[in-house]
């Protein structure tokens, strides 16, 4: 990883890019800039994906922030991905988290809550980049069948590999780590994105959707990422 942060930064409103550009350079990063996702994709792939975090705007002409998120998370699973949305977005919200996004950032936002996202979603980037140098194969924590391997950031059932984005990656490692117990929603939103989100549990239960999408044979009636009515969830080996 570079000793600069880089980020690519995608949003039509020129206004609103100017000022994230302006900020982001004055606290530490390198920032490429587009006004459209397909100049978002263009960048993407000119830099051979050498970004650490991409701040897409879900609203943009063209190609819109959700088709540049999915095309890149298919591509990468470990770079950090942040959505721009507006209040009446609520089900673009869920989408993004779908289609891969580790979290969004809700329109009009204060510059300090744009930089703790920021610094939350890089913190994990540069945490799972340290992991690649130090881990072997002692660094994995074993669920009956399942394997979460520290190193490569994945999940494997009986070898059959299951990829998992970072934020997907820690939920699990955090499960792992507390099998059996119940985790409340809150519990994990602090855990993984390490900053107070209250109210924000609908993140939580995103993710929790999409891990059981690629574990479980049956996802509308999981065995292992099982419900806790009242509390949050608990993973069964």
């Amino acid at each position: 990883m570079n000793l600069l942060k880089r980020i690519l930064v995608a949003e039509d409103e020129s206004s609103i890019r100017e000022f994230i550009v302006i900020n982001l350079k004055y606290n530490g990063f390198e920032v490429v800039d587009v006004p459209d996702g397909a100049s978002a994709l263009e960048e993407y792939h000119a830099s051979s994906g050498n970004f650490d975090i991409t701040l897409l705007d879900i609203m943009m002409p063209g190609v819109d922030g959700l088709e540049v998120c999915k095309k890149i998370r298919q591509e990468n699973t470990n770079i950090g991905i942040i959505m721009l949305t507006a209040k009446t977005q609520e089900m673009d919200k869920v989408s993004c988290l779908l289609m891969g996004a580790d979290d969004y950032v809700t329109k009009p936002f204060s510059l300090s809550e744009l930089l703790a996202r920021i610094d939350a979603v890089y913190r994990r980037v540069a945490l799972n980049s340290n992991n690649d140098e130090k881990a072997e194969n002692e660094n994995c924590l074993i669920s009956n069948d399942y394997i979460l391997d520290l190193r490569n950031h994945s999940l494997t059932q009986k070898g059959r590999l299951i990829e998992l984005t970072q934020v997907e990656f820690q939920i699990m490692e955090y499960f792992f780590l507390n099998q059996g117990v119940a985790l409340s929603r809150t519990d994990i939103l602090n855990k993984v994105w390490g900053c107070d989100r209250i109210g924000e549990e609908k993140i939580v239960d995103v993710n929790i959707r999409r891990l059981r999408m690629k574990i479980e044979k049956e996802p509308s009636s999981p065995k292992h990422l099982v419900t806790i009515w009242g509390v949050g969830y608990k993973w069964i080996s």
